[in-house]
């Protein structure tokens, strides 16, 4: 794989380098403990309060990222590491987030095994980082891998596209878009390690579900919080053509997309 996902030995090399951000709570910051240098920028800052309150579902609008960015001291050109407690799920999305406002996606790094990873091996902190705030420039990047609604209905039943639903397997019985295919974001994670599966296990799982590089993979939740985890991932194993549909199956109902049902 390459360094979309990282260990917590190589973010240790690199301590000094890097703007890591702490994607948990407040109070988890805090009480708990952090990895040196981390700014906290807890989840609900990134957010819109509203689906399709900004550019796309629930961004928070590139003048509002610029802001909390440039408070929590990150640069354009800055080495990013996000991290959280829950398997990395909302940390993958500050990185897609930053992605989808002009961050280089090179820059862009998810700490494996999220806060216990670090928490295992290295000392922590309790001390928050009062660095200067910097001047953080963001703009919607137009030809990123956020797609509309369109782009997924013309993808309905074309061969060299596959649509994927990453949710729960009750969540996808009950109705998902025509056609896709089954992908629990969590099936990518080893409970035991709370980082991700060996990268062969993941390969064989996603070959089994018709999910190839060579396929243009579109990837949607309800609310695009999941699939921010599955399309780092997938980033982190070459996958190249990568659609994301920010307005995921919210949108899609909303708009009176059809739904498909698994009959039990």
């Amino acid at each position: 794989m390459n360094q979309r996902v990282v260990t917590a030995d190589w973010v240790a090399d690199r301590l000094d380098e890097l703007a890591i951000v702490d994607v948990r709570d407040a109070w988890e910051y805090d009480g708990i403990g952090h990895v040196p240098t981390a700014v906290n920028v807890p989840f609900d800052s990134f957010r819109a309060d509203e689906h399709g309150e900004a550019e796309a579902g629930m961004l928070p609008g590139a003048e509002a990222f610029a802001a909390l960015a440039s408070e929590a001291r990150i640069d354009n050109d800055s080495d990013i590491v996000a991290y959280d407690d829950t398997h990395g799920v909302f940390a993958a999305r500050f990185l897609v987030t930053a992605e989808l406002y002009g961050h280089d996606p090179e820059n862009l790094h998810l700490l494996n095994g999220d806060y216990s990873s670090w928490n295992l091996a290295f000392e922590v902190s309790s001390e928050e980082p009062t660095p200067e705030p910097t001047s953080y420039d963001a703009v919607f990047d137009e030809d990123g891998p956020l797609v509309g609604i369109e782009f997924v209905r013309d993808s309905l039943g074309d061969p060299d596209a596959v649509i994927v639903d990453t949710r729960e397997e009750w969540e996808y019985e009950e109705g998902h878009i025509p056609g896709a295919v089954r992908v629990d974001w969590r099936e990518l994670v080893d409970d035991d390690t709370r980082g991700l599966r060996p990268e062969v296990e993941m390969r064989e799982l996603l070959e089994d579900r018709g999910v190839t590089p060579d396929k243009h993979v579109l990837l949607y939740c309800n609310t695009a919080r999941r699939i921010s985890h599955t399309y780092t991932v997938l980033r982190a194993l070459g996958y190249e053509r990568l659609a994301f549909y920010e307005g995921s199956l919210t949108e899609w109902e909303r708009e009176g997309g059809e739904l498909e049902t698994v009959e039990s």
